[in-house]
Parts: structure tokens; sequence; C-alpha cells
């Protein structure tokens, strides 16, 4: 059973800073910061029911760690490099490692993105298209 809480602009501002883009939702949040297990409930689950790092695609064999992407963003003339770890995590060029493609992104844009279409391996393969 689910309950309504109500928190102010202030408390809900963190827990967005907190929040994995295009992964948490509030109660996810909430349940990482009192170190509750994630799958506790159904209704905690991430969107689509799928995990959202790269670690099936590393078992599949679609990924490897060690394996340099890229996000190459023309309109700013940019160029992102991310290096996918043993774990299914993204390692960014600032060492800042992100547990999803889209919070990897999400942290180099300063505004939500879709890792998942932005990444590519170095041969142009969008990592969406690898699921």
């Amino acid at each position: 059973m689910s309950r309504t809480i109500r928190v102010d602009d202030e408390v809900f501002a963190e827990l967005q800073s907190r929040a994995e883009p295009f992964v948490d939702t509030p109660n996810a949040v909430l349940r990482r910061l009192l170190h509750l297990d994630s799958a506790g409930t159904d209704w905690a689950a991430r969107p689509q029911g799928r995990d959202q790092s790269l670690a099936p695609l590393i078992a599949a064999g679609r990924l490897r760690a060690g394996q340099r992407l890229v996000w190459r963003r023309r309109n700013l003339k940019q160029v992102h490099h991310a290096v996918v770890l043993e774990g299914g995590d993204l390692r960014l060029e600032d060492g800042s490692v992100h547990s999803t493609p889209s919070s990897a992104a999400t942290a180099l844009a300063g505004n939500q993105q879709n890792g998942w279409k932005a990444f590519a391996t170095e041969d142009g393969a969008l990592l969406s298209s690898l699921r």
C-alpha cells in the first residue's frame, strides 16, 4: 500500500538533485537515502522494469569493460568520452562515475539527457541499438 506524503519545495528540489534522471522516482531516492532495499515494492521499481545500467550489455557481450564510448554534440562542437567499467558504470573524463548512461550524459550537459541515445560506441552504434 502506498501513502501520500507532502514535502516543501526545498526538500523536493534536494530529492531531484539526488535522483538519476530517467531512472529514479522520489520514492527510489528516499529508499536509497534510507538504505532500504530498492526492490522492496513493485511500485518503487525503475521505469520500464528494465535494468538501466550497462551490465546486461556487458553480460551479453555487446559491450566490454574498458570500452570507450563517445557522445558527439555537433551543434555545440563538443565531443565527450566515457569508459565502461566492469560493473556497468561509466567513468567520464573528469573521473566521475555514473551508474547509467543517462546520469552520465546529464552530468555532462547540465540538464536531463537520454544517455542511451547520446552515447555510442567508437564505431557509431548507439547504446539504444545494442539493447
